[in-house]
């Protein structure tokens, strides 16, 4: 099992992707606050993200409390356009953090930064995009976490 960990999206759609991905690999979807959207039970409906009372999900007020709920032991792989470190070189393992920032602005700097050899990027070819959808950048870590760990 994989934890996805979204640090305040934006969109519902992406959100609601993100749980479906949970869903099809026994992953946990964290959020974290501030959402850009709202998780009652109506707008979710409205959304089409029917199968959401079925997600394993959990919301934290910030990144420091869910960090600090883990404990010290748990990995947190940060993913940004701006890490240096390829996705392809890493050893995920059952139970690691991948964490996603928001559609708009990504992780924070610093995060990234502070992550040091746990910040990672997609490889994209040079100059064709700024970035990806953060439903297909989660949809891509998380499968090839789980491509190495196995189902």
């Amino acid at each position: 099992m994989f934890h996805i960990v979204l640090v305040a999206p934006e969109i519902p759609h992406n959100a609601g992707a993100a749980g479906r991905l949970a869903l099809a690999t026994g992953s946990v979807l964290h959020l974290v606050k501030p959402l850009g959207f709202s998780l009652d039970d109506k707008y979710v409906r409205r959304t089409g993200l029917d199968y959401w009372k079925d997600v394993d999900l959990r919301v934290w007020d910030s990144y420091a409390d869910l960090q600090q709920a883990v404990g010290q032991d748990a990995r947190f792989w940060c993913l940004s356009t701006k890490a240096r470190r390829g996705l392809w070189e890493v050893p995920f393992a059952e139970g690691d953090y991948l964490v996603f920032g928001s559609e708009g602005k990504g992780l924070p700097e610093q995060m990234v930064f502070d992550a040091g050899d746990q910040a990672l990027r997609i490889p994209m070819r040079e100059g064709s995009t700024r970035s990806l959808n953060l439903s297909t950048a989660v949809a891509i870590v998380l499968y090839e976490a789980v491509r190495q760990v196995g189902f």
